[in-house]
C-alpha cells in the first residue's frame, strides 16, 4: 500500500464488520462513509482489529484524517476540526 500524503482527500469505507460477526473496530461509526483530509503519516502498527482476537496481524499506515464538523454533524461550526487515527485499509483515495 503506497502511503497516503499530507493533504490528500479520502472516504472512510462505508462498511460495518460487526454486522457480520464478533469484531473489534477501531474505526468510529459516525466518519464511516463521510470525506475527510489526510493531515500526517503517524507510523505503521499491527493491525488491532487482529491483535484483539490473537491473531496474526498485518503492519498498517496509521493516519491522522481531518474532518470538517459540517460532515458529521449538520450543526457543525466550519471553524471547529475533527481529528481521527485511522488505520489505511479504511481509508479510499478521493480525486
Amino acid at each position: 500500500m503506497t502511503p497516503l500524503a499530507p493533504g490528500a482527500r479520502v472516504r472512510v469505507r462505508d462498511d460495518w464488520p460487526e454486522t457480520r460477526g464478533p469484531a473489534h473496530i477501531r474505526t468510529p461509526h459516525y466518519v464511516r462513509g463521510r470525506e475527510g483530509v489526510v493531515v500526517r503519516h503517524l507510523g505503521d502498527f499491527p493491525n488491532p482489529e487482529d491483535l484483539a482476537f490473537a491473531r496474526e496481524a498485518a503492519i498498517l499506515p496509521l493516519y491522522h484524517v481531518r474532518f470538517a464538523p459540517r460532515h458529521i454533524w449538520p450543526s457543525g461550526v466550519s471553524a471547529d476540526g475533527l481529528l481521527v487515527e485511522l488505520f489505511g485499509p479504511w481509508l479510499e483515495a478521493q480525486r
